[in-house]
């Protein structure tokens, strides 16, 4: 104090003379009565536990299996059987249509045929009886020829004529429309009364679920995560008809084909979607979370931990360092002694990595150091000023 009083009263002739003893005095005194940094530093302990990254996404949950049954032929629906959520067998009638003109098309082909088969007995016998005189040198070359083609061609509308009765026969069976699969009813496009026209495209009239305790989830991966995602890895999902249940599936399938939209790519991924509760509702959001890496139950350190290095400047003249050239390691603090202990990493999700050896769990290790009065310094400063906020507490324990 006496030195910082002294030269306060300096004449600037003074000043100017002896300015730089005056710096060099202050400096001393002030540095002489400031308090020693103190160190503080932050450890972790090196213990048992379970590392995994995860990637997520939004999905649809959809049937494994589901038929769109519609009809191939046009009509009127005269009856329907089912309803939706109508649990049917493979086989079983779900719906008819009105069959007046199938049927009355199918008589028209029979009588066709019956008329084509008469034409064809005719003839048959005209080609006999005229090879019959060809052979005696009774008749020309070319009335025989005439009446083998008259032949011919009667052969070959009797043939088109069966085919006619057949397709007309199938035309008629299609009037009535069975289930394809043992499943229930998902859909129902039409009701009775209502006419289907199958000129152009097969209409849809019922979409059928085969088994609604086996359903899946189709979802979206961005390009940036799809080569982490591999078939087998565990998958958990949730949905907002129960926010409160966690299900479980794997993947099953990672689609190849790109979906591209607003410049976004991703690819399907398929999951397994177990459902024996039949909580799960087709058309249901997943929120989806893929297990990409998974190890369970293996010694384990924060990732910071291998980044640390203990900063010289910091420490005290009496504390000493043993390092190591290792390439991973973790610092220990046995007294005043830093010690570097070289390790063999695993994997690592950032946030902790897998320690193979070189350590035993239950060691505290060294994360950070911190200067312990920092903090002090800022709130004594802050204390001057009743108006300014108190300190925030920055230290690191």
């Amino acid at each position: 104090m006496n030195i910082f009083h002294f030269t306060k009263h300096f004449t600037p002739s003074l000043i100017g003379r002896a300015g730089g003893e005056s710096v060099i005095l202050l400096t001393l005194a002030l540095t002489a009565c400031s308090p020693k940094p103190q160190t503080e530093y932050e450890t972790t302990i090196v213990e048992k536990g379970n590392i995994s990254t995860t990637v997520t996404a939004t999905g649809t949950i959809e049937p494994v299996t589901s038929v769109e049954v519609g009809t191939q032929v046009s009509g009127i629906v005269s009856k329907i059987y089912v309803d939706y959520n109508s649990e049917v067998k493979a086989g079983q009638v779900i719906a008819e249509l009105d069959r007046t003109n199938l049927i009355s098309t199918l008589e028209s082909q029979r009588a066709n045929l019956t008329s084509a088969e008469g034409s064809l007995a005719y003839q048959k016998a005209n080609y006999e009886r005229y090879k019959s005189l060809y052979d005696k040198g009774l008749i020309s070359a070319n009335d025989f020829e005439q009446a083998r083609l008259s032949f011919i061609q009667a052969q070959q509308q009797v043939t088109t004529a069966r085919q006619s009765v057949k397709r007309a026969e199938t035309d008629l069976g299609y009037a009535t429309i069975t289930s394809p699969i043992n499943g229930v009813v998902l859909s129902k496009a039409v009701e009775e009364g209502q006419t289907v026209a199958a000129s152009f495209s097969t209409p849809t009239l019922f979409t059928i679920a085969q088994d609604l305790t086996d359903m899946r989830v189709i979802a979206d991966i961005d390009e940036a995560d799809i080569g982490e995602v591999k078939e087998g890895q565990r998958v958990s999902f949730t949905v907002d008809a129960f926010p409160a249940d966690i299900f479980q599936g794997s993947v099953t399938q990672v689609r190849q084909q790109p979906t591209t939209e607003s410049n976004v790519v991703t690819y399907e991924v398929v999951i397994s979607a177990p459902n024996a509760d039949l909580k799960l509702k087709p058309g249901l959001t997943a929120n989806v979370t893929i297990f990409t890496l998974e190890k369970n139950d293996v010694l384990t350190v924060a990732a910071k931990a291998l980044r640390f290095s203990p900063n010289e400047a910091l420490i005290a003249e009496d504390e000493t360092i043993q390092g190591t050239d290792a390439k991973n390691k973790l610092w220990v603090r046995e007294g005043k002694t830093f010690r570097a202990i070289p390790v063999e990493v695993g994997v690592s999700n950032g946030t902790m990595t897998e320690i193979k050896s070189g350590i035993n769990a239950g060691t505290e290790v060294l994360v950070d150091m911190i200067f312990g009065n920092e903090g002090e310094n800022e709130a004594s400063n802050q204390n001057k000023n009743p108006f300014m906020p108190g300190p925030r507490n920055n230290k690191k324990k």
